[in-house]
């Protein structure tokens, strides 16, 4: 049997996805996750507990584990496991992305050197470290520029500044973010160091896709109609087609190549964001790991090379789901039989409106109820006390639809989003006597 390695969270919402495709696939899932080695199995999954942290003695188990289970593939769910599935997709002698380059998709100032390198388009960069007063950066600075950490996603800590103080301002901001429990708890090694670029002007798109030996094979190419201009970057909406000319998504699949090339990223699903403007197509950031969350529901995928595959589920082709378009990659099965459904597709990244305590959620059933709305999940938990970007890290929920153009998708996602009504406390201010 097949076994494939997943290392994730232990709150990674694809989990469940992956598992349901690796039944019908008939292939065995090994799970590697960050807890306390203490617990045992509390949750009886037979998962190896690793620390992402701690890359040595979690290799070592996930090679112990290996000897009683051969693995013929690996995966990487989220961020923060990259580097370590790197490593283990090393160790146990099975395609994967380079150690050196899954760290390098990880850090962006580290990225934005081999771009660089690479003569791929950059803005202008250079890091700011802990104690650094950043007043003094003045003279190195022109405006309008983004501030950002160096090692979160999501565009958490990312703050575009038009002037010194709201540099100085977004420096203290991010710093302030960075010193978090949560955010220090992740322990990368680049939790103190910030990043200042240039803006860059123009629209925003996501490429979403697998590299075999390096060479890249696109899955799809997302638009995000919203715009991503500051002083926050909450991305909301995704739809795919993209709507960018041929020639346009044509650059986009170019740069992420050179971009993957550059990193030297080799066997494995890659997420990239660009920028689309004036200057042509800048790649912000590859990463080594698939679209996250609840995200890659919007992906379903059917067989172009077998007119009857879909023939004993009854009329109209089966659809699969991105993870297992993910799971046949990892097994070393050629994929090149499936394309994205030609139907437009999106989901809604519901935005969280203000601070505070979520009190109670409606009209999650209206928003199902209207035409071309494949679900509506909220995520968000009652009691849950809610921040909005750039402090936040989560989102509210999420609202996927389809639709016959990506026109109609965003419309219709936009008529789920009024039906929904969150009630928020204000958060409330302690005042010392």
């Amino acid at each position: 049997m097949t076994r494939i390695l997943i290392l994730s969270t232990t709150t990674g919402y694809q989990l469940r996805s992956f598992g349901d495709a690796a039944a019908r696939l008939g292939i065995e899932l090994i799970f590697a996750t960050d807890r306390c080695h203490r617990l045992g199995n509390p949750w009886r999954d037979g998962a190896v507990p690793v620390r992402f942290h701690e890359e040595a003695a979690s290799l070592a188990a996930i090679v112990e584990a290996a000897k009683l289970a051969p693995i013929d593939g690996v995966i990487a769910v989220g961020d923060r496991p990259v580097v370590l599935a790197a490593h283990a997709a090393r160790a146990l002698g099975v395609p994967g992305h380079p150690p050196a380059a899954a760290a390098a998709s990880a850090n962006k100032k580290r990225a934005r050197q081999l771009f660089t390198e690479a003569g791929m388009n950059v803005p202008w960069f250079f890091e700011v470290h802990a104690g650094e007063e950043p007043a003094a950066l003045g003279s190195r600075a022109s405006y309008p520029l983004v501030v950002k950490p160096l090692g979160l996603s999501g565009s958490r800590g990312v703050i575009r500044a038009d002037s010194l103080d709201q540099l100085v301002a977004a420096i203290a901001r991010v710093r302030a973010l960075l010193a978090r429990p949560d955010v220090r708890a992740n322990r990368s090694g680049i939790d103190e160091t910030v990043l200042v670029e240039g803006f860059i002007e123009g629209s925003e798109v996501a490429l979403e896709g697998v590299l075999t030996r390096g060479a890249l094979r696109t899955l799809a190419i997302f638009d995000k109609p919203e715009p991503l201009d500051g002083p926050f970057f909450e991305e909301t909406i995704y739809v795919t087609p993209s709507g960018l000319g041929a020639g346009v998504q044509q650059a986009v699949r170019d740069e992420v190549q050179r971009g993957a090339a550059a990193l030297g990223l080799r066997d494995g699903p890659v997420h990239a964001e660009c920028r689309v403007g004036p200057a042509g197509v800048s790649v912000l950031e590859i990463a080594a790991r698939p679209i996250g969350g609840l995200c890659s529901r919007v992906l379903q995928f059917m067989r172009t090379d077998d007119a009857d595959a879909g023939a004993e589920h009854g009329p109209g082709p089966t659809l699969v789901p991105l993870e297992e378009i993910l799971l046949r990659h990892a097994a070393g099965q050629n994929i090149s039989g499936f394309a994205r459904e030609p139907e437009a597709a999106g989901v809604m990244m519901i935005p969280i409106p203000q601070r505070g305590m979520l009190k109670r959620v409606e009209g999650v059933d209206a928003a199902r109820d209207i035409d071309g709305i494949d679900d509506v999940r909220i995520t968000a938990k009652i009691g849950q006390t809610l921040e909005r970007l750039p402090e936040a890290g989560s989102y509210l929920g999420f609202i996927f639809a389809h639709a016959p153009t990506a026109t109609d998708v965003i419309a219709t996602l936009k008529r789920a989003q009024m039906e929904l009504t969150f009630t928020i406390d204000a958060p409330i201010t302690l005042v010392k006597a």
